[in-house]
C-alpha cells in the first residue's frame, strides 16, 4: 500500500487541475512498491554524500507492454520487439518507430510539483495520462529525439565494467553496469550518475550497490571518472568560474558516451536519466539544462544551482525531479546545499517541473537508510527513474495518481515545502574538507 499523499501548496492546486478537481484526502493505494532510499555513497564527498530516496521497490517499474507499441524516438541498437522492461515489469513493448510528436518546446509554466496538462498524451476527459517506463507508449505522445552521434569516428567495443573513450579534450574513463542475464528482445533504461568531490567512478558503483540494482531493477548504469588533471579541482564544471570550453568538453563527454551506448546496446530511449551527489549533483543539474531534450528526469543529491553555482538553464523537455538535501547545516566547502537545493526547487516550480523533495538532518553526510528486504540499498531512487518515462505530460507523475510509495523515506513529500526533515542519528560528516 502506498502513503497518502503529502503535498506541497502549491502541488496541491496542481494536483486538483491533473484529477479534474476530484478530491485528494483519499488517495488511492498503489500495490507492491517497496523500495526505499537514496543513492548517494556516503564517504569523501564533495557536494555531498547524500543518497536519494524515493522510489518503490524493484520491479514495480509499471505493467509489461503487450504490444508492440512503445517508441522510443530513433531507436536504439539492439531490439526492436520483444520485451520492453521499466522497473522490472516485461511485455512486449517494440522500440524503434517514433511515438508521436517532439516535445522540444516549452510549456506554459504551471504549479510546482504538479501536473498542468500542457504537453503530452491526456485522456477523454482532458487528464494527464500516466505509466512507467516499459509501458505502452500512448500514440501522439512526446518522443525524445535521436542519441547524439559519436564525434570521433568508429565507437569503441563496450563492455561491462572500465571503458574509455576519445573524446573531445582526450581520452576518457567510464564505468558500465550491465543488468545480468540479458533476455532476447530486453530493452534496458540507463541512468547517467556523476560522482562526488573525493569519490570517483568505482565508490559509485560500490557504495551505491549499482550492480545489484541493475540486476534487480533491469537498468544500465553509465559512470563516468572525473578528468585526470590537476587543474580540474572540483570534479565537474558547474562553478561560475569554470570557463565555457571546460563545460562543451563534458557534454561532448556525455554525447560520445551516450552515442556509442545507443549503438550497442537496446535501450529505452524514453527512459534515459542521470544523477549525481554533491559535486556530481550540482554538474546533474547543469547538464539537465543542456542536454534535456533526452532526459526523462534527473536525481540531485545535494545540488542545485545558484551563487557560486552557475544557473539553471530550462531544458527543452520538462522532466520529473528527485530533489534532496542534508537540512540547513548540509555545507561543503563554500557550498551551502539547502540554498542551493532550494534555487533548483524553484526553477523547477517556474518551469512546471514535477519533483519530490526530501530532506535529512544528517547535514553533508549520507542519509541512513534501511533497505528493503532483498532489494539493493536504493531501490527505492531507482525507482524513482523507473517511474517517470519521456512521454509523460509536463508536470505529470504516477506519484500524483497512486501516492508516494512505501518504501520512500516519510521525510520526502511532493512539491517544495512538502518534506517533513528526518530526526534521529546520523553517520559523521562526508565533506572531504
Amino acid at each position: 500500500m502506498s502513503r497518502r499523499f503529502r503535498f506541497g501548496s502549491v502541488a496541491l492546486a496542481a494536483f486538483a487541475v491533473a484529477c479534474g478537481g476530484d478530491s485528494i484526502g483519499d488517495a488511492a493505494p498503489r500495490g507492491d512498491a517497496g523500495g526505499d532510499g537514496p543513492a548517494s555513497d556516503g564517504a569523501a564527498a564533495d557536494g555531498a554524500a547524500h543518497d536519494s530516496g524515493a522510489g518503490g521497490a524493484a520491479g514495480s517499474g509499471g505493467t509489461a507492454a503487450t504490444g508492440g507499441a512503445g517508441a522510443t524516438g530513433g531507436g536504439s541498437a539492439g531490439g526492436t520487439g520483444g520485451a520492453s522492461t521499466g522497473g522490472g515489469g516485461t511485455g512486449g513493448a517494440a522500440s524503434g518507430g517514433a511515438s508521436g510528436a517532439d516535445s522540444g518546446a516549452d510549456a506554459a509554466p504551471g504549479g510546482a510539483g504538479g501536473a498542468s496538462g500542457g504537453t503530452g498524451p491526456v485522456d477523454d476527459a482532458g487528464r494527464p495520462l500516466v505509466g512507467r517506463c516499459g509501458d505502452p507508449v500512448p500514440p501522439g505522445a512526446p518522443a525524445p529525439p535521436p542519441p547524439p552521434t559519436y564525434t570521433r569516428g568508429t565507437c569503441p567495443t563496450l563492455v561491462g565494467g572500465a571503458n574509455q573513450i576519445a573524446t573531445q579534450g582526450g581520452t576518457r574513463d567510464f564505468l558500465l553496469t550491465l543488468p545480468a542475464d540479458p533476455q532476447p528482445g530486453e530493452q534496458f533504461p540507463v541512468v547517467f550518475l556523476w560522482h562526488w568531490l573525493g569519490g570517483s567512478a568505482n565508490s559509485f558503483l560500490t557504495k551505491g550497490e549499482v550492480q545489484a540494482a541493475a540486476d534487480q531493477q533491469r537498468f544500465i548504469a553509465v559512470i563516468p571518472e572525473a578528468k585526470d588533471d590537476p587543474l580540474n579541482l572540483f570534479k565537474w564544471p558547474y562553478s561560475i568560474v569554470d570557463p565555457e570550453p571546460r563545460v562543451q568538453e563534458e557534454l561532448a563527454f556525455f554525447d560520445d558516451m551516450f552515442a556509442c551506448l545507443a549503438e550497442q546496446q537496446p535501450l529505452d530511449l524514453q527512459c534515459v536519466s542521470t544523477g549525481g551527489v554533491s559535486a556530481g549533483a550540482l554538474w546533474t543539474d547543469q547538464l539537465a539544462g543542456h542536454r534535456g531534450q533526452y532526459f526523462s528526469s534527473i536525481l540531485s543529491l545535494s545540488g542545485g544551482t545558484g551563487g557560486l553555482i552557475k544557473p539553471w538553464t530550462p531544458p527543452v523537455h520538462k522532466m520529473p525531479a528527485f530533489v534532496l538535501w542534508g537540512g540547513p547545516t548540509d555545507q561543503c566547502v563554500t557550498i551551502q546545499f539547502e540554498l542551493t537545493s532550494k534555487e533548483l526547487e524553484q526553477r523547477l516550480t517556474e518551469g512546471d517541473h514535477f519533483f519530490v523533495e526530501c530532506v535529512h538532518n544528517c547535514a553533508h553526510a549520507e542519509p541512513p537508510f534501511d533497505p528493503p528486504a532483498g532489494k539493493s540499498k536504493y531501490a527505492g531512487m531507482w525507482q524513482f527513474f523507473l517511474d517517470h518515462p519521456y512521454w509523460l505530460a509536463d508536470g505529470a507523475s504516477p506519484w500524483l495518481v497512486d501516492g508516494v510509495p512505501d518504501g520512500t523515506p516519510e521525510w520526502c513529500g511532493i512539491g517544495p515545502g512538502s518534506s517533513i526533515p528526518r530526526t534521529g542519528d546520523c553517520p559523521p560528516p562526508a565533506c572531504p574538507f
